[in-house]
Protein backbone atom coordinates (compact mmCIF):
# COMPACT_ATOMS: atom_id res chain seq x y z
CA UNK A 1 0.00 0.00 0.00
CA UNK A 2 2.82 2.44 0.84
CA UNK A 3 5.45 0.98 -1.46
CA UNK A 4 7.90 0.00 1.28
CA UNK A 5 6.42 1.21 4.54
CA UNK A 6 5.21 4.40 6.15
CA UNK A 7 7.54 7.28 6.90
CA UNK A 8 5.78 7.85 10.25
CA UNK A 9 3.71 5.47 12.39
CA UNK A 10 1.95 6.51 15.59
CA UNK A 11 0.86 4.15 18.35
CA UNK A 12 -1.80 5.90 20.43
CA UNK A 13 -3.64 3.04 22.12
CA UNK A 14 -1.05 1.82 24.59
CA UNK A 15 -0.52 -1.81 23.54
CA UNK A 16 2.95 -3.31 23.15
CA UNK A 17 1.72 -5.48 20.27
CA UNK A 18 0.63 -2.35 18.39
CA UNK A 19 4.01 -0.70 18.99
CA UNK A 20 5.60 -3.74 17.36
CA UNK A 21 3.13 -3.54 14.44
CA UNK A 22 3.79 0.17 13.98
CA UNK A 23 7.55 -0.39 14.04
CA UNK A 24 7.24 -3.23 11.52
CA UNK A 25 5.13 -0.96 9.26
CA UNK A 26 7.79 1.78 9.07
CA UNK A 27 9.97 2.22 6.03
CA UNK A 28 13.44 0.75 6.33
CA UNK A 29 16.15 3.37 6.31
CA UNK A 30 14.27 6.33 7.78
CA UNK A 31 10.86 5.26 9.13
CA UNK A 32 9.93 6.65 12.52
CA UNK A 33 7.54 5.13 15.08
CA UNK A 34 6.24 7.49 17.75
CA UNK A 35 4.67 5.93 20.85
CA UNK A 36 1.96 8.06 22.47
CA UNK A 37 -0.16 5.42 24.20
CA UNK A 38 0.60 4.16 27.70
CA UNK A 39 0.18 0.55 28.74
CA UNK A 40 -0.04 -0.75 32.30
CA UNK A 41 3.08 -0.14 34.43
CA UNK A 42 5.63 -2.91 34.01
CA UNK A 43 4.51 -3.89 30.50
CA UNK A 44 7.33 -5.10 28.28
CA UNK A 45 8.05 -4.42 24.63
CA UNK A 46 9.91 -7.06 22.60
CA UNK A 47 11.76 -6.18 19.40
CA UNK A 48 14.42 -8.08 17.50
CA UNK A 49 17.83 -6.54 18.25
CA UNK A 50 18.95 -7.47 14.72
CA UNK A 51 15.97 -5.60 13.23
CA UNK A 52 16.57 -2.55 15.41
CA UNK A 53 20.28 -2.45 14.52
CA UNK A 54 19.97 -3.06 10.79
CA UNK A 55 16.69 -1.43 9.82
CA UNK A 56 17.65 2.24 10.18
CA UNK A 57 14.27 2.90 11.78
CA UNK A 58 13.64 5.08 14.82
CA UNK A 59 11.43 4.26 17.80
CA UNK A 60 10.67 7.11 20.16
CA UNK A 61 8.17 8.12 22.79
CA UNK A 62 6.47 11.49 23.08
CA UNK A 63 5.39 11.94 26.67
CA UNK A 64 2.92 14.83 26.93
CA UNK A 65 3.32 15.41 23.20
CA UNK A 66 7.03 16.15 23.51
CA UNK A 67 6.47 19.41 25.41
CA UNK A 68 9.62 20.93 26.86
CA UNK A 69 8.46 22.25 30.22
CA UNK A 70 11.01 25.05 30.67
CA UNK A 71 10.55 26.67 27.26
CA UNK A 72 7.08 25.54 26.12
CA UNK A 73 4.94 25.92 29.24
CA UNK A 74 5.33 29.73 29.52
CA UNK A 75 4.28 30.05 25.86
CA UNK A 76 1.31 27.72 26.34
CA UNK A 77 0.26 29.58 29.50
CA UNK A 78 0.35 32.91 27.64
CA UNK A 79 -1.77 31.45 24.82
CA UNK A 80 -4.26 30.15 27.41
CA UNK A 81 -4.47 33.53 29.19
CA UNK A 82 -4.95 35.25 25.81
CA UNK A 83 -7.82 32.80 25.00
CA UNK A 84 -5.90 31.39 22.05
CA UNK A 85 -5.67 27.93 23.61
CA UNK A 86 -8.80 26.21 24.89
CA UNK A 87 -8.14 23.60 27.59
CA UNK A 88 -10.99 23.99 30.07
CA UNK A 89 -13.25 21.55 28.23
CA UNK A 90 -10.69 18.77 28.75
CA UNK A 91 -11.04 18.96 32.55
CA UNK A 92 -13.70 16.38 33.31
CA UNK A 93 -13.29 16.08 37.11
CA UNK A 94 -12.14 18.13 40.07
CA UNK A 95 -11.20 16.66 43.46
CA UNK A 96 -9.80 17.82 46.79
CA UNK A 97 -6.16 17.01 47.56
CA UNK A 98 -7.17 14.47 50.19
CA UNK A 99 -9.01 12.59 47.39
CA UNK A 100 -5.95 12.40 45.12
CA UNK A 101 -6.20 8.60 44.95
CA UNK A 102 -9.69 8.99 43.48
CA UNK A 103 -8.17 11.13 40.71
CA UNK A 104 -5.66 8.39 39.89
CA UNK A 105 -8.42 5.77 39.89
CA UNK A 106 -10.46 7.85 37.44
CA UNK A 107 -7.48 8.30 35.11
CA UNK A 108 -6.29 4.69 35.27
CA UNK A 109 -9.86 3.46 34.75
CA UNK A 110 -10.29 5.62 31.65
CA UNK A 111 -13.20 7.49 33.28
CA UNK A 112 -11.84 11.02 32.83
CA UNK A 113 -9.65 13.00 30.47
CA UNK A 114 -8.00 15.31 33.01
CA UNK A 115 -8.59 15.89 36.67
CA UNK A 116 -7.79 19.09 38.58
CA UNK A 117 -6.64 18.53 42.15
CA UNK A 118 -7.44 21.43 44.47
CA UNK A 119 -5.28 22.06 47.53
CA UNK A 120 -7.93 23.98 49.50
CA UNK A 121 -11.31 23.28 47.90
Amino acid sequence: MTGGGADYCFECVGLASLVQEAYASCRKGWGKTIVLGVQKPGSQLSLSSFEVLHSGKTLTGALFGGVKAKSDLPLLLKRYIDNELQVDEFVTHEVKFQDINKAFELLMGGKCIRCVIWMDK
